[in-house]
């Protein structure tokens, strides 16, 4: 198993959602996850953002709606 720092984690939290990581990141993440409580906030945030958004891939949103997502996901870890 992969162990991942919080900086990493947030780099690897779409491919860990969209299910391509290799099965050692994968289990890295998910024990990640639920060791870290600031990294597990963040992972549901995300997530509920794509169920609000209805899931529209990211070419198809508005680019400063992208980009003020984005913006806002990358400044939480800081």
């Amino acid at each position: 198993m992969k162990r991942f720092t919080c900086d990493e984690l947030v780099g690897l939290i779409t491919a860990y959602l969209d299910d391509a990581l290799d099965p050692a990141e994968r289990e890295g993440v998910h024990t990640h996850l639920a060791c870290c409580q600031g990294c597990g906030r963040y992972f549901e945030q995300f997530r509920a953002t794509i169920v609000a958004l209805g899931d529209p891939p990211p070419e198809k949103l508005a680019t400063d709606v992208r980009d003020r997502l984005m913006s806002a996901f990358r400044g939480r870890r800081r």
